[in-house]
């Protein structure tokens, strides 16, 4: 009797480019496994919003799944729990999955099913989806040559022939809802590659300018965040497409190229820069609790009345409160006003990055812990290698929203201000409109949060570890790639 194969769906909702499917049809029988784990969701860096997309993903693998004649296998609880009872059940089996790299709930998970499998003499191969390499031992000299290596390679086809095998399924737990919510991004593989398609072809000729301001950046970012972290299509297949449509651009004459060349050299970039972030939390787990230099934990105090008003779009920061609004709506804002929002909480009210960092995730529907810790991290001055870089409030509305309509669209107290003067409001102004005075005074806040953090860059044993730490973790200059000559 061939053994069965078993194939754990863990953040790859897809049945192309798919590792480990493609392996487990080629040697026997295919059980499709999806496991809600009540556990992942109880954490407090997660929410609703999250698990609806998830479920709406998961619902578009069915949908294949039963289209090339099988049925996924969807289970509710812990995964040891549910081998072993998949083992009672059809005998010996095969399991296979992509690797993660999540946070530290599932990292203690995926260790707890590998001392599992070794247990009970189950095979369990592991294959990567993106350019994140695992070992413990990385070297960043030559990763990101490695990294293009990878996703230069042939994507993988959908298995042209599957044989499925079944197993009951559990009913999910009713989705919480989210009344906060009042847009929800479509998912699913189908929406993935509109979405891609669109901003290949019609909304990112003005990425690089858009992704700074979030009255341009609704429509001008690519929106693909969110389908890259439940794999309803690859990283792979993504640059793929995106250097197809840089060749097909190069080949246009020059006067129909306009900004799109420019652009989607960006848009690689940022999904090597998605890797080169996920790298850091693959080689230190516990990023998501600890500074990469441990002493600059001890900088920081809780204030939960300023936590509370930071997450409620109370600050008395136009600005920063249209944006945590908008956030709060959309589960989604632009890249420029994470690192503001963060920078906010973690210089101008001195709270600890831990706290804010939990705020943050669970607004964000594409939330993603290997970019989201490591990035927040960063704009908190905690990593010892990085540039202190503090936004202040007032200039990034100047900047990103010159016209005051974005802030007074989301902080409607504020709609009588008129133009630019929204984001410069007096005390009698704000008085009037009911709205909060500032929540601090951001020059003397910003001058101590900065003090305190270059106080620590200069003492001789940080340094020594920010050395390490630089070592470990950061970037290296890529040389330029030349591309080949067409014959």
């Amino acid at each position: 009797m061939t053994e069965l194969q078993v194939v754990w769906f863990k953040r790859d909702f897809r049945l192309t480019d798919h590792a480990p499917l493609t392996e487990a049809a080629r040697r026997g029988p295919v059980l499709p496994l999806f496991v809600y784990e009540p556990g992942l969701w109880a954490g407090p860096d997660r929410s609703g919003r999250q698990d609806q997309f998830m479920r709406g993903a998961l619902a578009s693998l069915a949908r294949d799944i039963a289209r090339r004649g099988g049925m996924l296998c969807q289970r509710v609880g812990e995964v040891t729990d549910v081998l072993r009872s998949l083992r009672e059940a059809h005998g010996s089996f095969r399991l296979y999955a992509h690797e993660e790299t999540g946070d530290l709930w599932s990292f203690v998970r995926d260790n707890a099913v590998r001392s599992w499998c070794r247990a009970e003499g189950v095979r369990f191969d592991e294959y990567r989806q993106f350019g994140i390499e695992r070992g413990g031992d990385t070297k960043r000299n030559g990763w990101a040559k490695r990294w293009d290596t990878m996703m230069e390679a042939p994507a993988l086809p959908e298995p042209p022939a599957i044989e499925w095998a079944s197993a009951p399924s559990d009913n999910l737990p009713a989705p919480e809802a989210d009344p906060s919510l009042a847009w929800l991004q479509c998912a699913g593989r189908r929406a993935a590659e509109e979405t891609l398609q669109s901003f290949l072809h019609e909304r990112g000729e003005f990425y690089q300018k858009n992704m700074s301001t979030p009255v341009e950046g609704e429509a001008g970012c690519s929106r693909i965040s969110p389908h890259l972290v439940w794999g309803s299509m690859s990283m792979r297949e993504m640059h793929q497409a995106t250097v197809a449509r840089q060749e097909e651009l190069r080949a246009a004459p020059a006067e129909e190229r306009g900004f799109w060349l420019k652009s989607l050299n960006s848009f690689v970039g940022r999904l090597h820069w998605h890797c080169h972030f996920s790298q850091k939390l693959e080689d230190q787990p516990d990023l998501e609790n600890r500074s990469m230099i441990p002493a600059y934990d001890a900088l920081r105090e809780s204030d939960a009345e300023l936590l509370e008003r930071y997450a409620a779009g109370q600050t008395g920061f136009p600005f920063v409160d249209a944006c945590m609004r908008y956030l709060e709506a959309n589960g989604w804002i632009n890249f420029r006003m994470r690192a503001m929002l963060v920078s906010f909480a973690s210089y101008d009210l001195w709270l600890p990055w831990q706290e804010s960092g939990k705020v943050l995730a669970r607004l964000f529907t594409d939330y993603d812990a290997g970019i989201h810790w490591p990035q927040v991290q960063m704009q908190s001055g905690v990593t010892g290698i990085n540039t202190v870089r503090v936004y202040s409030p007032i200039k990034q509305g100047l900047d990103q929203d010159p016209t005051g309509d974005f802030t007074r669209r989301w902080v409607p107290e504020l709609a009588h201000i008129p133009g630019k003067a929204v984001h410069e409001l007096t005390t009698v102004e704000a008085m009037v409109a009911g709205y909060p005075a500032p929540i601090v005074d951001h020059k003397t806040a910003t001058a101590f949060a900065k003090d305190q953090i270059f106080a620590l860059r200069r003492d001789p044993a940080l340094k020594a570890q920010a050395a390490q730490i630089m070592e470990k973790h950061g970037s290296r200059k890529r040389q330029p790639r030349r591309r080949k000559r067409s014959a």
